[in-house]
């Protein structure tokens, strides 16, 4: 544990390790709240990016896909409505207001949202550093033995040693989810996982290679999306979706479902016992896990229905299987072998590429943290305490808060990775942390 001595004198209120949606939202919060007062009032905030510029899921930035939620789940109109941070004033800067009310739809392409995620980003660019992946997070003990700051060390090229040491009375995390790769199989030049399907596609059509047959493992809507993709950007190509299913879900995307996301529900959920929480979300998992939006569903079946007709089928859906084994096959494809499961029969395939559209999982904590990760207390599932303003409930020694956004589905239920609450959530951190300002002042 370090002492309170650092080369610096500036202390940060919060310092945000990651820079995607949901940090990119608490730092709007900060702005707006700065906004209005004077120097000596403000919250000082810096949030550390790893990309060299903002990014969000830019694998799959599919030009006609659209967001699976509403344009006014965006940054901060569910905090403050009216803001000029708004997807709608976005597109008034853009002049594309008119038009996009014109086409009557509540979810823009995601493409779209993206742009507007990096107009908001631009605008707050004084708050962020990018390059700078952190390496480490140490806890800053006073005389007293209280921690009471929390020391983030990044990589900095720019400076001797290569690293930068920033202090913290506060820290968010928010570094979003890794792409989760089944046992048993890697990633390789021609195995991808969907999370780079467009620049992995992208390069695969500019070398020249032939691509005679691709191979997507997966059930949900990354899955369904990634196959209608190499379908139509593989004119030549036969595409198989492998899933373990008989056939792609619907997702359940109606008025009653859609609840689940209320910021009311996450206040029902996080009171509720542990046996209901898991009722809750075992009820609802069809609106967000291994699913597929209909038109989809009901688009691929079309395409494939079409193929058979004309008696040339590129599209193809292996049901209730799975890949046993991937093997290099000639000419730097791969050797894939499928199992179907009601019989156990096996078939070899060859393919020029598989897709991996296995979902994600959280980043491991501890390994972010280190040191700092011992002093977080657990529950009986060893899974992390946190509060229901996201703050981590630590050792009685820690003064200093840690914040998460993302990874307390078992505290906060289906919205905790999702877009639904991001501005509901930067309003109860942004809060906490006034709060926190006024109590130490």
């Amino acid at each position: 544990m370090k002492s309170p001595v650092m080369g610096s004198d500036v202390v940060h209120d919060i310092v945000g390790i990651g820079f995607g949606p949901s940090n990119l939202a608490l730092s709007i919060a900060v702005e707006e709240h700065n906004a209005s007062l004077t120097a000596d009032r403000r919250l000082n905030a810096l949030f550390l990016e790893r990309q060299p510029r903002f990014g969000w899921h830019r694998g799959m930035l599919i030009d006609d896909a659209t967001m699976q939620v509403s344009f006014l789940k965006d940054l901060v109109t569910l905090r403050n409505p009216t803001s000029d941070y708004s997807f709608l004033c976005f597109l008034r800067e853009q002049g594309r207001l008119i038009d996009f009310l014109n086409q009557k739809t509540l979810f823009p392409l995601r493409m779209e949202f993206h742009e507007y995620f990096e107009w908001a980003a631009a605008r707050v660019a004084h708050l962020v550093s990018y390059d700078s992946e952190v390496l480490a997070v140490d806890p800053v003990a006073d005389e007293a033995g209280q921690v009471v700051f929390f020391d983030v060390t990044c990589r900095d090229t720019a400076r001797p040693g290569g690293t930068v040491t920033h202090r913290a009375r506060n820290i968010s995390v928010a570094t979003g989810l890794e792409p989760h790769v089944p046992p048993g199989l890697d990633l390789a030049e021609r195995v991808w996982h969907n999370s780079e399907l467009m620049q992995r596609s992208e390069q695969l059509a500019r070398s020249g290679a032939p691509v005679r047959r691709a191979v997507v493992l997966g059930a949900g809507q990354s899955a369904a999306e990634t196959v209608d993709y190499l379908h139509r950007a593989f004119p030549d190509a036969e595409v198989c979706s492998v899933f373990a299913k008989y056939g792609y879900t619907p997702a359940d995307d109606s008025p009653f479902a859609n609840r689940i996301f209320d910021p009311e529900a996450v206040d029902v959920y996080f009171s509720a016992p542990s046996e209901v929480k898991q009722s809750l979300l075992d009820y609802h998992r069809s609106t967000n896990y291994s699913v597929v939006d209909m038109d989809l569903i009901e688009s691929l079946y079309a395409t494939a229905y079409r193929e058979k007709v004309a008696g040339r089928e590129r599209l193809r859906f292996l049901n209730v299987s799975r890949v046993r084994e991937v093997a290099p096959g000639p000419d730097g494809g791969l050797g894939v072998t499928v199992e179907f499961l009601p019989t156990g029969e096996r078939r070899a395939m060859a393919a020029d590429v598989l897709v991996l559209a296995t979902g994600y999982r959280p980043r491991d904590l501890a390994g972010l943290l280190g040191d700092t990760a011992k002093l977080c207390l657990k529950d009986d599932g060893d899974e992390i305490r946190v509060g229901r303003d996201h703050r981590v409930e630590t050792a009685p020694e820690v003064r200093a808060g840690i914040y998460l956004q993302g990874g307390t589905e078992h505290t906060h239920g289906l919205t905790s990775t999702l877009l639904s609450t991001v501005a509901v959530r930067a309003a109860e951190i942004h809060g906490a942390l006034v709060a926190d300002r006024a109590a130490a002042a």
